[in-house]
């Protein structure tokens, strides 16, 4: 989409003005002074999650184990409208565990190896947590990582080929597990065309939605991949840490779960408390343990404001405002040696823009400092998340300000290149 931009502060008034969900911004807790470009690593507390857990709290103080007469079924419930967001069935979605726990349930109930078929496909630049979980798996089916893990090279190191994915579906993969959104460089894979091209020579996909989930509208019924997991303490402001996703696509729910837990076990025979393990017939037999409820109630209500909205309405702000910051960033930015590292496209474009600099993290110390709150990713991107929930286009236009006057007096020298603990 075109936009007309122009490099003033009127103009970053007049977008907020106008903007359909500028008054979104009011139902999350906004620090006075700080410019929060952190959301694709921590969404900001919202006062919707904090009204839902401190209900859920409520419920516990006057009900104590009677919380289960309407919150046995929470995970469902809650994956119920967590599928609105990825148009797949109720039944296919569950909140549970984490993004590394879903990834060895899933990937520990697909993954049959066989002598001709063995191999597990994945990139080089996916979040390494997947790789972490994919290593792992194979270790446990009898194979080194070296001989079953196949990994796809990026030509550059910022962006995955997806011609080169496909042509690595050789006869001896078994399962696929790729990135929607890349994290280092907002690039957005074309799921249909990949798991139609996997479908076709009878791969097993499944893909990690952490950085596409509640950033870009996705239609699971129309892609049909096999499994797919994600977090929800992102885009989905449930909270740190906060319980993650798990959609399991119906052709699978016969299956036997590689990692069974009793609250899988089916409604009618659990509280039977037999040794023998019956899985419940639709995801939420991916179930292993109790649903950790206080850590599942923010997502709720975020959830409800996000759905509120519709993912339409924040994929169309999301694409403006980082059009927007391209924007500044090449008029004011560039000149200092600053490059926008993301596809200029809003097809290809997830919901945070990479800014290059060889000084990147000495960059984002200096932003730190003057509060902007940015988020680091080697060897030199500074990721700057605006979001849509709650970013307005005079924030962006203030950070970039900011950022040009780092830039132009070199203050960021004044840092050390050493990591921290976090980056």
């Amino acid at each position: 989409m075109k936009y007309q931009f122009t490099n003033d502060l009127k103009q970053a008034q007049e977008l907020d003005q106008n903007d359909p969900l500028a008054s979104i911004r009011d139902h999350f807790y906004i620090q006075p002074g700080q410019i929060y470009m952190d959301g694709n690593s921590l969404g900001l507390a919202s006062k919707d999650a904090e009204q839902a857990l401190l209900k859920m709290m409520d419920v516990w103080k006057t009900q104590g184990i009677n919380i289960w007469d309407d919150y046995f079924h929470y995970g469902m419930q809650l994956g119920a409208k967590c599928a609105q967001l990825i148009n797949a069935k109720d039944n296919e979605v569950l909140i549970t565990g984490s993004t590394t726990s879903n990834v060895h349930s899933a990937v520990s109930t697909l993954y049959h190896p066989t002598k001709e078929r063995y191999k597990i496909l994945v990139d080089d630049l996916n979040f390494p947590t997947d790789r972490y979980a994919i290593d792992s798996e194979v270790r446990l089916k009898g194979y080194t990582p070296q001989e079953a893990v196949k990994v796809v090279k990026s030509p550059d190191g910022k962006y995955i080929d997806e011609d080169a994915v496909i042509e690595a579906m050789t006869d001896d993969v078994a399962l696929i597990l790729l990135p929607t959104v890349l994290y280092r460089s907002a690039q957005i894979l074309d799921m249909e065309r990949i798991t139609k091209a996997a479908h076709e020579r009878d791969i097993i996909i499944g893909w990690d939605l952490c950085h596409a989930i509640g950033a870009i509208p996705m239609d699971f019924e129309k892609v049909q991949p096999d499994f797919a997991i994600w977090c929800t303490y992102k885009y989905l402001s449930a909270g740190p840490g906060s319980i993650a996703g798990l959609y399991l696509n119906q052709k699978h729910f016969d299956k036997q779960p590689g990692l069974a837990g009793w609250w899988g076990n089916r409604d009618d025979t659990q509280f039977q408390l037999k040794h023998q393990f019956e899985h419940q017939q639709d995801v939420s037999g991916w179930q292993i343990g109790t649903p950790t409820m206080l850590a599942m109630a923010p997502l709720e209500g975020t959830l409800n404001l996000i759905n509120s909205i519709g993912m339409d309405k924040i994929r169309t702000k999301s694409l403006k405002i980082t059009a927007y910051l391209m924007y500044l960033i090449d008029e004011k930015l560039a000149q200092y040696g600053c490059t926008v590292g993301n596809p200029r496209e809003d097809d290809k474009r997830g919901g945070h823009v990479c800014l290059e600099h060889p000084h990147g993290y000495q960059i984002s110390l200096a932003l730190k400092e003057r509060n902007v709150i940015p988020d680091f990713r080697e060897p030199d991107v500074i990721r700057l998340a605006p979001i849509a929930l709650y970013t307005s286009y005079q924030e962006v236009y203030q950070m970039v300000e900011i950022l040009e006057d780092i830039l132009k007096n070199k203050t960021y020298e004044q840092y050390s290149e050493k990591r921290g603990l976090v980056v």
